[in-house]
């Protein structure tokens, strides 16, 4: 049973097709249909301690961890909860995300729509690539609380360019481990085809800088056709006025007159 479950479950990393090197995709698919997908570019600023110069104080270092394009991937979907799992360096870093589709009532009757619920990050300072010198170096987890990020309604996919910001708490003291997420194309539900997305859904962010890149271009369009209704009634008051007898100002002209 279990080689026939690994059997109808395909996992892909497509990320060479990006041209972005920075950007990664993933692919879930189960019975051979595709049931998750996820574009994205993502790092992760974690700080950990190392000693001072006097070997007595302890200073806060930042390290800087990308997603490895080279990463190793599971996924999991399902009816109402969804899973991807990345894993990278010999398993130093982990990144699981979670996903979940859920119903509610609205003013406009029920609908439905798919988050992001939670983020783990699994992370080693005893890994030499990205942290030096750690502290008591070893494995520590980061994870999201009460997570509510990337709401989409069900059937769509969320799509959003500009970078976002998650906190995670880290197990290492209680320390805020940042997840940065930009270039983001993710559906975890309802695919409609293969390796294809549903119609998207952008982000608020987005949403804002394309109305601050198509404002100024309505503002001119309608200031141009302010102008040209301006010219044309000018015009047309101009060609009535010019066409009506002119009345002498002198009186004394009166006289030849009829």
């Amino acid at each position: 049973a279990a080689a026939r479950l690994a059997a109808e479950q395909e996992v892909e990393n497509l990320s060479g097709l990006s041209p972005n090197p920075e950007k990664d995709i993933f692919v879930v698919r189960e019975n051979r249909t595709t049931c998750l997908m996820a574009e994205f570019a993502a790092k992760f600023i974690v700080p950990y301690d190392v000693w001072a110069s006097n070997y007595v104080d302890l200073i806060t270092e930042q390290a800087d961890i990308p997603l490895s394009r080279g990463a190793e991937m599971k996924g999991k979907c399902g009816t109402n909860e969804s899973e991807l799992e990345l894993s990278w360096l010999d398993q130093a870093y982990i990144l699981k995300l979670s996903f979940v589709k859920e119903g509610h009532n609205t003013s406009r009757g029920p609908e439905a729509s798919w988050r992001l619920s939670r983020i783990q990050f699994t992370y080693d300072t005893s890994e030499r690539t990205y942290f030096k010198d750690a502290v008591s170096p070893g494995k520590h987890t980061a994870s999201s609380h009460r997570l509510s990020a990337l709401v989409t309604p069900a059937g769509r996919s969320y799509e959003c360019q500009a970078q976002q910001t998650i906190s995670l708490v880290s197990s290492d003291h209680q320390k805020s481990v940042q997840l940065l997420l930009s270039e983001v194309r993710l559906q975890p539900f309802d695919i409609p085809a293969d390796f294809v997305f549903s119609e998207e859904h952008k982000c608020p962010v987005d949403q804002r800088e394309q109305l601050e890149e198509t404002l100024p271009l309505i503002l001119g369009l309608i200031l141009g056709l302010v102008i040209v209704i301006t010219l044309g009634i000018y015009h047309i008051h101009h060609k009535l006025t010019a066409s009506q007898v002119q009345i002498p100002r002198d009186r004394s002209q009166y006289k030849h007159m009829g």
